[in-house]
C-alpha cells in the first residue's frame, strides 16, 4: 500500500458576519486534506481559528506539510496505522487542527477500506440521527421571528451569542426571543469568555424563568471557585468550551466545576483524542456536546459522524453549513431539527471539484 497525504488551502465567505466576544468572522480560511491509497480516498478539514484554541494558519500549514513528508515515507499494509499512530503519540497537541484534519482524512479512508461508516469504525455502537441545535447569532441582533422560523424548520434548542454588546441589549433580545420559544424550546447562551464574575451572577440573576439549556463559557478567567460559584447559582449547565485545553492534562474530570463539556475535535486534536474525552466525562457524570468550528463540509461530517460515535442524547452544534456562502461539498443538512447519517462508508463527505 502506498499512502499519500494531500492538501489544499481554500477560503469560503460567510453569508453573515460571525459575530462573538472574539471578534467578527467573514470568512472560513483553511487547507482540505486528503489520505488515498489503492484507489480510495479520505478527507479532512484543517480550519484553524486561534482565538478557538487552535493553532494560527502558519503553524497549521507546517504541521500539515511534516504530515504530507512522513506519509510519504510509509508503504506497506499497515502505512495507514503508523501514521494514526503517529498522530497518538503527538501529545502536546500545538497543532490541534492540523493534527485532526490528517486524522479524519486517514480515519475517513480507513473507514472506506473496511466498508463502514466513520462512526461505527469509531464505535459499536452509535446513533444514525442527531438532534442539533439552531445557530441563530448575536443576542443583540436577535429577533423573535428568527426563534419562530428556526422553530418551524424542527429546532428546539436556539444557540445564541453573547458579550459582543452591552448586557442589557443582550437580555432584552433573549427576552425577547424566549417569547417566541416553541414548547420544550430551550435557549442555549455562549458568552465565549466575556464576562466578569459579577456580570455573569447579574445575567444568571436575569435569566430566572426563563428555559435556558446552558450558559456556556461565561468567565473571562475562568477560576474554578467563580465556575463553582455560577454553577451553584445557575437552575441550568454551565458549560466549558474554549479554556478547556487550557485546563491541566491529564484533565481530573471528577473535579471540574461545571456540569457540560462543549467539545471542539478541531481544538482538541482529532477525533479519537475527543472520543477518550467524550466517554470519561461521560463515565464521571458531565454532560457532553460537540460542535463545529464553522468548518467546511469536511470537517463539519466528520464532527457529525464523532457525534453519532459519542451517541450523547444533547442537541449538538453542528447545523453551522448554512452559514457559508460557499463549501468544498454536499453539506450534512439538517431537518426538523435532526441530521440522518448515510449508511455509506466513510465520513459521508464528497468534494465538489479539484481535490488535492
Amino acid at each position: 500500500m502506498n499512502l499519500r497525504l494531500g492538501m489544499r488551502r481554500y477560503q469560503l465567505p460567510l453569508r453573515r458576519p460571525w459575530r462573538s466576544a472574539h471578534g467578527e468572522l467573514r470568512e472560513r480560511c483553511g487547507w482540505l486534506v486528503s489520505a488515498s491509497a489503492e484507489g480510495m480516498r479520505g478527507f479532512g478539514d484543517c480550519a484553524p481559528l486561534p482565538e478557538a484554541g487552535t493553532e494560527s494558519d502558519r503553524q497549521a500549514r507546517r504541521r500539515l506539510q511534516h504530515w504530507c513528508t512522513f506519509a510519504s515515507t510509509q508503504t506497506g499494509e499497515h502505512a495507514i496505522q503508523t501514521l494514526l499512530d503517529a498522530l497518538a503519540r503527538a501529545k502536546q497537541r500545538l497543532t490541534p487542527a492540523a493534527d485532526c484534519a490528517v486524522e479524519s482524512a486517514l480515519l475517513d479512508l480507513l473507514a472506506r477500506h473496511r466498508g463502514l461508516p466513520l462512526r461505527c469504525l469509531l464505535a459499536a455502537q452509535a446513533a444514525d440521527r442527531l438532534a442539533v441545535n439552531a445557530a441563530l447569532g448575536s443576542a443583540a441582533e436577535l429577533t423573535a421571528e428568527q426563534i419562530a422560523t428556526a422553530a418551524a424548520d424542527g429546532y428546539r434548542v436556539f444557540k445564541i451569542k453573547l458579550g459582543n454588546a452591552a448586557l442589557s441589549s443582550e437580555l432584552a433580545g433573549i427576552i425577547a426571543a424566549a417569547s417566541a420559544l416553541p414548547r420544550a424550546g430551550l435557549l442555549r447562551l455562549d458568552a465565549n469568555g466575556a464576562w466578569t464574575p459579577d456580570v455573569a451572577l447579574h445575567c444568571i440573576a436575569a435569566l430566572d424563568g426563563i428555559a435556558i439549556d446552558c450558559l456556556e463559557e461565561p468567565l473571562r478567567e475562568p477560576v474554578d471557585a467563580d465556575l463553582a460559584a455560577l454553577q451553584a447559582a445557575a437552575k441550568f449547565s454551565i458549560a466549558l468550551d474554549e479554556s478547556l485545553p487550557r485546563r491541566l492534562r491529564p484533565l481530573d474530570l471528577t473535579r471540574l466545576p461545571v456540569r457540560r463539556l462543549v467539545l471542539k475535535p478541531g481544538v482538541l486534536g482529532g477525533l479519537r483524542p475527543t472520543l477518550e474525552l467524550a466517554r470519561r466525562a461521560t463515565a464521571a457524570g458531565h454532560e457532553v456536546v460537540v460542535t463545529s468550528l464553522v468548518e467546511s463540509a469536511a470537517g463539519l461530517w466528520a464532527n457529525v459522524q464523532l457525534a453519532a460515535a459519542i451517541h450523547s442524547p444533547l442537541a449538538h452544534g453542528l447545523a453551522t453549513s448554512a452559514w457559508l456562502a460557499d463549501d468544498l461539498g454536499p453539506a450534512p443538512i439538517p431537518r426538523a431539527g435532526q441530521i440522518a447519517l448515510p449508511p455509506q462508508p466513510g465520513s459521508g463527505f464528497a468534494p465538489a471539484g479539484r481535490t488535492p
